[in-house]
């Protein structure tokens, strides 16, 4: 079980993210609002000032769709 003060302190850390973030946070609810199937390739791309970029995929298997769900399920993460 969750520690409520932990769960607080995320909550209050997602609410940050996402004011300070909308386009982002509009762009994952977008792809993972349709739902994310298993061999479906996520993508992501990071790039440092004054470095290249660096990208990596993975494919998404079932045992990643079970963690998503149980993040879902512990509240908040939608």
């Amino acid at each position: 079980m969750i520690n409520p003060s932990i769960a607080m302190k995320l909550m209050s850390a997602k609410n940050t993210f996402t004011n300070n973030h909308p386009k982002f946070v509009s762009f994952l609810s977008a792809v993972f609002g349709t739902g994310i199937t298993e061999d479906t390739i996520i993508e992501i791309t990071v790039t440092k000032p004054g470095q290249a970029p660096i990208t990596s995929n993975i494919k998404v298997k079932q045992e990643d769709l079970e963690l998503m769900e149980t993040l879902k399920e512990m509240g908040g993460f939608r």
